[in-house]
This record gives C-alpha cells, sequence and structure tokens, in this order.
C-alpha cells in the first residue's frame, strides 16, 4: 500500500495536482499508474470525476452527466416564462423547452416553469444553438447548481409530457423515468382521469385535436392501405380511434421488435398530435411514441 494515493476528503484543486504528479512521475499509459489509481478511494473518485474529465479530455466538462451529456450552448439569466415550454432571457433570446409537451391546460406549467427558473442563472444544453423559424433556441435546460434538467423538473411535478422528438437517448430515458414517477404518484396532472383518453372514448379525443395527447387502449386489428399502416382501436375504421405508422417507419418498429402485427390483441399507449381523417388520429413517426402494457 505504499504507492497508493488517498485522494479521500482532498479539495477538489488538490485532487486535479495529484492526478497531475501521477501523469508526470509515471507517463501516459503507464502500468504503474494504472496501479496507484486503481488503489485510490472509489468515493473520491467519483465525487470528482467531472473533475477528472476536466483534466484528461479537455472538454467543456461533464455537467450533469448523470442524466443528459449533450455539450453546453450557452447560459444566461431568465427575465420571464412565455409560456409553458418556453422562457425568455435577459438578453432577449427566447428559449424553447426541447423533449418535453405541456399538459391539456398548460396554466399549471407555466406556473411550474416560473417557479423553477425566474430571475435564475441558467445553462443551455443541446446539439447545436440554431434558432427554429421563430427564433426560439431548443435546449435543454439547468438551474445554476441544479441536479437535474428544469425539464426533468416539471415531469417529476406532472406539469408536462414526454415528447416524441429526442434524440440523445440518456435524455430520453431521464425524462421518461421522471415523467413515470409522476404517473405513478398521481401528481399534477396525472391526478385527473382525462390526462389518458381512452381509445374507445373517440368523441374525448377528437376534443384534443392540435394537441398532444396519451391514449390508451387495445389494438383490434392492424391493417395496411397503400403506404400506411393502421393500428385500429375500434371496430368501426372511418369512425374510431387509430394510430398510423407511415411506410418508410415500419422498419424501426420492427427492429424495436415492435412490428405492427406483433401489437394486434395487445394494449398499449400512443402519444402524438391528435388529427381527424374521419376518426381521430396520431401518426407514429418514433418508436418511442408506443408504450405496450400488461393484460389484453
Amino acid at each position: 500500500m505504499r504507492n497508493a494515493v488517498d485522494f479521500h476528503g482532498l479539495p477538489l484543486r488538490q485532487f486535479q495536482g495529484a492526478v497531475s504528479v501521477i501523469v508526470k512521475h509515471t507517463g501516459r499509459g503507464g502500468a504503474k499508474s494504472g496501479r496507484m489509481m486503481r488503489m485510490a478511494s472509489r468515493r473520491s473518485v467519483v465525487r470528482h470525476a467531472c473533475a477528472v474529465s476536466l483534466l484528461v479530455l479537455a472538454t467543456a466538462g461533464c455537467a450533469n452527466a448523470g442524466e443528459c451529456t449533450l455539450e453546453q450552448q450557452g447560459e444566461g439569466r431568465v427575465a420571464a416564462v412565455v409560456d409553458a415550454r418556453s422562457l425568455r432571457l435577459e438578453d432577449g433570446r427566447e428559449i424553447r423547452l426541447a423533449g418535453i409537451e405541456r399538459g391539456a391546460d398548460g396554466v399549471g406549467g407555466r406556473a411550474a416553469l416560473a417557479a423553477i427558473t425566474l430571475g435564475h442563472e441558467v445553462t443551455l444544453h443541446g446539439e447545436d444553438d440554431t434558432p427554429d423559424r421563430y427564433g426560439r433556441q431548443a435546449a435543454f435546460v439547468f438551474v445554476t447548481g441544479a441536479q437535474h434538467s428544469v425539464q426533468s423538473e416539471l415531469l417529476r411535478r406532472g406539469e408536462a409530457l414526454t415528447s416524441i422528438d429526442i434524440a440523445d437517448k440518456n435524455c430520453a430515458a431521464a425524462l421518461v423515468a421522471a415523467e413515470r414517477a409522476a404517473r405513478d404518484g398521481k401528481l399534477g396532472i396525472w391526478a385527473q382521469p382525462s390526462a389518458i383518453k381512452n381509445a374507445e372514448s373517440s368523441g374525448d379525443i377528437l376534443s384534443a385535436i392540435g394537441h398532444f395527447t396519451v391514449v390508451e387502449g387495445r389494438v383490434v386489428s392492424v391493417r395496411q392501405a397503400g403506404a400506411t399502416t393502421y393500428l385500429n382501436f375500434g371496430q368501426n375504421w372511418t369512425r374510431d380511434f387509430a394510430a398510423t405508422i407511415p411506410k418508410r417507419i415500419i422498419p424501426a418498429f420492427e427492429n424495436a421488435n415492435l412490428g405492427p402485427k406483433s401489437l394486434e390483441n395487445r394494449r398499449i399507449r400512443v402519444r402524438g398530435v391528435v388529427s381527424s381523417r374521419g376518426g381521430p388520429r396520431i401518426e407514429l413517426l418514433r418508436v418511442g411514441q408506443v408504450e405496450v402494457l400488461g393484460g389484453t
């Protein structure tokens, strides 16, 4: 144990210095360096994981690495909350919260967003900072010092729904878990019976046309018409609710073991924007829009 280095309890600056000394005296990738690092305190290594990443990789850091590891794309102070999904920074930039959709009324979500962010310094994370056609920058937002993103916090409170346009798997998993916790606890919007629409209630689903909605029910039949596959939740194809899958998307569902025919007679939950083509419809463009439930 003579060569072991005890990092436990070291301040961050001393910890970084110790690592630098090891690298300097043992050489890059040396066996001695490996032995010394393995004998270091596991708890201290975890505590200073971000510091090691900064030192060795010389990257922009591992802020909130447990949830989303997207690059930082800016920072600022929140001056106003525009709506349940948007906020404005002091420098005038409007930020759209990526990865979530507001609940049915959006009122509670806006108040919650204001309580979490208004007047606070935030960092913005994403694949890039390119604004959309409305001039808004889509980003995962973190209040300085917070462990979870603003999106996750809203979902944990039941003040938002997980969206379908999340490309990063870690971010998607974090948001899905946060929403599930609120749903299981019947918090926020999940306390309302109407939070999840019954697939058999076409009229109720039609009232949500143009809105992001969650629908649950049993797939009665699966049929293909032209370039579209229909997951029918009722016997009347022109009146009852159906989820549609474009032909080009079918391979993605099959690769995820969610081939359309495998969903027949199974209870599933789908999410997306409701449209009307005779009966109410939700178009499925991503595998994440479908959740297979237990029972039939």
